[in-house]
Formats: C-alpha cells, sequence, structure tokens
C-alpha cells in the first residue's frame, strides 16, 4: 500500500503522548482516519438542519405506501366495487388496475436523465407536482379506463420523485450515516400506507352510507405528502456530487462543511470527501445529453457489468420475495384463511403497516452498524434470547426468514382449507405478520438505496432508471398474476415465494459486495478487485492510536500495519 494512497491515516506529531494503542480491523483506512475519535456530533447544528430537509424529502417515499395499501384497501369496499362494477374476487381487471402502477413506473424511468441534467431537487419538485395532477385525475374518473389512466400518471411523475430522492440521499448522506439516513427514506412508505389504510377505515367506518365518499375522500388524499414535499424542496441543499459536476466546486465543499461536519472546515472528512468526489468526477462526470439513452456505458467493463448485475438483481429481489404480494393483497389473504368482515381487514391492514414501518426504522439503523450483506443474509441473534424466541427476533436471516415464514404461512393456511382449524387461521395470520417484519428489517430501508450505492458517479442516473425499470417488471409480473393466483391456487402461491427466496439467498450469500464503511467513491477498489464480493468483506488491519497533543487535545491516527 502506497504513502498516497493513505495520506489520510498519518496523523502522527513528534510532540504527541500516546495514551491508547491498539489494532483494529476497518474496511478503508482513509476512511477511519478521517473520522477517528472525532466523529462529528450526529446531534450537531448541522446534522439537525440535515434531518429537517430529508424529513421533507423523506415524504417521497410515502407515495408507493400510499398506493400500495389504499388500492388493496378500497379494493374490499363495496361501494367502490359496485361504482366501477368489479367482481368481488380478483380477475385480470383488477389485476391492470394494479399493475398500471408498474407500468407508469417503468416508463418514468426511461427520463431519469433529468436528474443528471437539472439536478436532483429539480427533477424531485416536476415528479411531485405531476403526483398531485394525477391524484385530481383519479379522484374524479368515472370509468375504470380514466381511473386507470390516472393510476399511470400517479405513477410516471411518482417515479421521477421516488428515483431522483435516493439518488439524493445517497449523495448527500455522510459516508459514516450514509445506511441511516438514506435508509429512513424508503422506511417512510409506511407512514403512506399506514395514512391510506386509517383513512380508508375511517371514510368506510363513517361515511359508507354518503354515497362514494368513503373511497373517493382516501384518493384526494394521495396528493397531501407530495403536495408538502413540493412547497418546500426548492429551500434545500442539492447533492455534493452534481455540483462538482457542474464546476460549483466552492458551494459543494460549503455543503460538506456545514452537513459533514458541523461547520468544521478543517474536520479531515471534508479533504477526504471533497478530494474523493473531485478527482472521481473529473474523471467520469456524469452523463450529458448526447448520452441520455446510450445504456454501454453501464456495461463496457467487467467492474461496471458486475456493478450493473447487484443493480439489476436488488431490483428484481425487493419487489419479488412474497412482500408486494402480502402488502397488495392483504385483505385477501387474510379472507382466505377465515377473516371476512371489511372492518377488520382495513384494520389488519394498518397494523401490518405499523409493525414493518417499526421494524424498518431499527432495520435502516443497523445497516450502519451490521453491515448490508449481513442484513440482508442473516442478521445478528443477541446470545441470551431463548431459542424457542428466535423465530420472532431473529428471523433475519433477512431472506433466510422470509422463506421460514412463507413456508409456515402456506402450511398453516393449508390446515385451515382443509380442516377449518381457528388456530390455523390465527397461525397463518401471525406469519404474515411476522413475514412483513423480517422483510421491513433486512430489506425495506435498502431497497432504492443499495442499487445506487454499488454504481460510480457516471452510472448513477441511469442506472437507477435501470432500477425503477427492473422493479416496475417484478412488480407488474407478481401483482398482474396475484389475484388470478390467490383465486385459483390459494396457499400454493406462498409455496413459490418459498423456492425463489431460496434461490435470493444464494445469490446475495455468493455475489452481493458490502457497502459500509467506505465512500462512495471508494467503492471503486472493490469492484475492480479479482473477486468483488470477497474484496468488500476483507477488512485492513490497522494500528489505532489515541495522543494527546501539545494543547491537551485528544487526537486518533491510524497506521496500517
Amino acid at each position: 500500500m502506497d504513502e498516497k494512497e493513505y495520506s489520510y491515516a498519518h496523523r502522527e506529531s513528534a510532540t504527541a503522548k500516546v495514551i491508547k494503542e491498539k489494532q483494529i480491523n476497518v474496511a478503508n483506512a482513509d476512511f477511519a482516519a478521517a473520522i477517528g475519535e472525532n466523529r462529528p456530533n450526529p446531534w450537531g447544528p448541522g446534522y439537525l438542519k440535515m434531518y429537517l430537509f430529508s424529513a421533507l424529502i423523506f415524504l417521497t417515499a410515502t407515495m408507493n405506501g400510499y398506493d400500495g395499501s389504499l388500492m388493496g384497501s378500497i379494493n374490499t369496499l363495496p361501494n367502490y366495487i359496485s361504482y366501477y362494477n368489479l367482481p368481488e374476487t380478483g380477475n385480470t381487471g383488477t389485476g391492470i388496475v394494479f399493475a398500471i402502477f408498474q407500468i407508469g413506473q417503468m416508463a418514468g424511468a426511461l427520463f431519469i436523465w433529468l436528474a443528471d441534467w437539472r439536478g436532483r431537487k429539480q427533477t424531485i419538485f416536476i415528479g411531485c407536482l405531476g403526483v398531485i395532477i394525477g391524484t385530481i385525475v383519479v379522484s374524479t374518473a368515472k370509468t375504470i379506463p380514466a381511473f386507470t389512466g390516472g393510476r399511470f400518471l400517479l405513477s410516471f411523475f411518482g417515479t421521477f420523485a421516488t428515483t431522483a430522492a435516493p439518488l439524493y440521499f445517497i449523495e448527500i448522506a455522510p459516508p459514516h450515516y450514509r445506511g441511516t439516513i438514506a435508509g429512513l427514506y424508503n422506511t417512510t412508505w409506511y407512514m403512506g400506507s399506514i395514512i391510506a389504510t386509517f383513512a380508508v377505515y375511517g371514510s368506510h367506518l363513517h361515511l359508507a352510507d354518503n354515497g362514494n365518499l368513503d373511497w373517493r375522500l382516501p384518493l384526494w388524499l394521495q396528493m397531501l405528502c407530495p403536495g408538502i414535499t413540493c412547497l418546500g424542496i426548492m429551500f434545500c441543499p442539492e447533492s455534493p456530487r452534481w455540483l462538482i459536476a457542474k464546476d460549483r466546486h466552492d458551494e459543494a465543499r460549503a455543503l460538506i462543511v456545514k452537513y459533514h461536519a458541523n461547520g468544521d472546515a478543517s474536520h479531515p472528512i471534508v479533504a477526504l470527501e471533497m478530494s474523493e468526489m473531485t478527482d472521481n468526477l473529473r474523471e467520469q462526470g456524469m452523463v450529458g445529453w448526447r448520452q441520455i439513452f446510450d445504456v454501454r456505458d453501464l456495461f463496457r467493463t467487467r467492474s461496471r457489468r458486475y456493478r450493473m448485475m447487484l443493480n439489476i438483481a436488488f431490483s428484481w429481489f425487493g419487489q419479488f420475495s412474497g412482500n408486494n404480494v402480502i402488502s397488495y393483497y392483504l385483505p385477501y389473504l387474510v379472507e382466505n384463511v377465515g377473516i371476512t368482515n371489511t372492518n377488520t381487514k382495513l384494520l389488519l391492514n394498518a397494523v401490518y403497516a405499523i409493525t414493518g414501518w417499526i421494524a424498518a426504522i431499527i432495520g435502516a439503523r443497523l445497516q450502519d452498524v451490521v453491515g448490508r450483506r449481513k442484513m440482508f443474509l442473516w442478521y445478528i441473534t443477541p446470545h441470551y434470547i431463548p431459542p424457542y424466541c428466535l423465530i420472532v427476533i431473529d428471523p433475519i436471516r433477512s431472506t433466510a426468514g422470509m422463506i421460514v415464514c412463507l413456508s409456515i404461512t402456506a402450511g398453516t393456511a393449508a390446515g385451515y382449507v382443509e380442516t377449518n382449524s381457528k388456530s390455523s387461521s390465527s397461525a397463518s395470520i401471525s406469519f404474515i405478520y411476522i413475514f412483513g417484519v423480517v422483510f421491513a428489517l433486512g430489506y425495506t430501508s435498502m431497497q432504492p438505496i443499495y442499487p445506487g450505492e454499488v454504481l460510480t458517479n457516471d452510472m448513477r442516473a441511469k442506472g437507477m432508471g435501470v432500477f425503477q425499470l427492473t422493479s416496475g417488471a417484478s412488480g407488474f409480473v407478481n401483482t398482474f398474476a396475484a389475484p388470478v393466483a390467490l383465486t385459483n391456487i390459494g396457499y400454493w402461491f406462498y409455496v413459490f415465494f418459498v423456492f425463489w427466496d431460496l434461490f435470493e439467498f444464494a445469490f446475495i450469500y455468493f455475489f452481493f459486495v458490502e457497502t459500509k464503511g467506505r465512500t462512495l467513491e471508494q467503492m471503486n477498489e472493490v469492484f475492480e478487485a479479482k473477486n468483488p464480493r470477497k474484496a468488500s468483506t476483507q477488512l485492513v488491519r490497522v494500528n489505532k492510536k489515541t495522543v494527546l497533543d501539545e494543547k491537551g487535545e485528544k487526537h486518533a491516527e491510524i497506521l496500517v500495519v
């Protein structure tokens, strides 16, 4: 390892007194040295301001969650079914109303290059404004074709915002908290789900005898969160990487000093990030208008093909692990095991969203503590937890836990169908909820984040377009097929996902890289390695010294062993 490569790792002083010394393993020595003992205070003024504008942009993630639970909920309302003359059980007509959302998502993905051209903020604004227009069309639709067209607009414009927002958080979050801050973005999917479910539940409870207001009102409320984001997004800072790509270096540095170092311009993390971002963007740049539809750059080298393999794989896995079927069709699923009261089904939908949100928030923080790979695969089980509790607390094994939960759900649902057993019905519903917690803990926070983390700066916008195309295709397949499959094969639909999740587990284990403990630019050395997965998990052994300087202040020195 040459001296230049680890220039940030050497901060020795002739007058410094060593008061503590130990050897530790780190993912990257430069990054470890820049953070050192002087990790910026996560409750400092800069971070608090970042949390404030992040909370505003987090609201864009509510759109997909709102739609998923909204459609799953109003699809059970008699007034909605009779108004559009729909069958009470799912069919292909029901499927296309749901699946048009994925079609709009795939169409919108073709325009994600706007984020490189006009910036992350403007793209989010355009997307949220378009969702408001789509909401008006859907809420006033008198026919199914008009309703379906409005849902296409919702998804098309929503994709602008829900793709640019993860890009924004991946690039603006400080590297030592990237998993947490960026990961929290997608957890508000559940916030949207909760708002939608309780809106439908309350409307149906109090307005069911008042014409069509019990399902029209929740449709109008779909513009609430994107409307709030529209009002404030232009007052938020822009991505520092986009600013550097546009030769606005001073603005980018001021942003990093303010939000990553709480105003301390001398903090080593500022110099490290500016140096890496500037060098990388000088070499690669961002997509220009001539390269908008040229996808060859995404696959031109072995390392880029590996990056795109992970991007596409995780995009598909995030929508095709059984989770979409559960969230969109939970009312149907619980009806299959004996729950037929409309209000009870809506309330169960709301509880499912609340438990998932809590788990997703915990999972977002653990991404920076445990690491992405372990969260996707295993999760850490405290040694003191009794074995009989593991199925509840440890089920991640995220992918492994989903396999277990779906297997038990299928078995207990079969028991109910064959014997009409109430205990089988209760067990099946319980494991549907445990599955939701497991998925939320390991996957939800990283669904739109990991596919962007593994891409280079010049690949990220177009690569996230591919992410949305893949995600939309995956969601289209299972949401279009789900109502028919649930009607015709019932619990065997769970069994299919058991075997699919087994495949996911093996793929993640052998190919997925770890992104924790590195800046986005430092991922280059991982993907240039012969075996990126192995390189990402191979730690560097360093000496960590805590020294006291002549002013009596403590500093950390990191020296490669």
